[in-house]
């Protein structure tokens, strides 16, 4: 009688170079215990130099693979039909001067670009009107609005980022954190496609 076994393949692994990647790796298992050790234990793929940084593992690889050691085995995947592996390198710890110097350019940038806009769109105009308009005096530098004005700009950055510092407001993403997964996922499905065309050329070739 025949086991079933239910797979589902991961988006993304990250692992070291050189290092074997396991089924359980690379996707979740669900089967009968007398066999999901075996199954967890499978190499799907071995990483090498010449497989860069990023490696395309295919479910039909998968079934074949299983397909080979189990014959008694019939296997159902849910999910995604490809896992992504990173290849990650140990990464170096950021130096002192690097960081400093990476905080002055973002700081002084950012600040920038904030300057640049209030004066194309006459900021500092408007402000002067508008505290005219209330107190009915005429004031060069409406120090009483503009101070609340920065004040508030602030605080209107932190909660769109969703952060102070490392900390975050609450349990929403920000939408840079929104733009950021749009962004991976975009690139997750042209690494996929690439590979599937690359797979099929070497096809052909041969």
């Amino acid at each position: 009688m025949e086991k079933t076994v239910y797979i589902r393949m991961r988006n993304r692994v990250q692992t070291r170079p050189r290092d074997p990647i396991y089924l359980k790796d690379a996707a979740q298992i669900i089967a009968d215990d007398s066999v999901l050790s075996k199954l967890q234990k499978i190499i799907i793929h071995q990483l090498s130099e010449k497989d860069g940084n990023i490696v395309v593992i295919d479910v039909m690889k998968v079934i074949e693979l299983i397909s080979k050691q189990f014959d008694d085995i019939e296997v159902q995947t849910i999910g995604p039909a490809q896992t992504i592996i990173e290849v990650v390198s140990k990464s170096k710890g950021v130096s002192i001067p690097f960081f400093l110097l990476i905080w002055f350019l973002l700081f002084f940038g950012s600040a920038l670009t904030l300057m640049n806009f209030h004066d194309d769109v006459s900021m500092r105009s408007v402000q002067e009107k508008i505290y005219t308009i209330i107190t009915g005096k005429k004031e060069t530098k409406p120090l009483l609005f503009q101070i609340p004005y920065s004040i508030g700009l602030g605080l209107g950055m932190i909660l769109f980022f969703n952060h102070v510092f490392k900390k975050r407001i609450n349990d929403e993403p920000s939408p840079l954190e929104v733009e950021m997964f749009n962004y991976q996922m975009d690139l997750d499905n042209y690494v996929i496609l690439n590979e599937n065309k690359e797979s099929m050329k070497r096809v052909h070739d041969d």
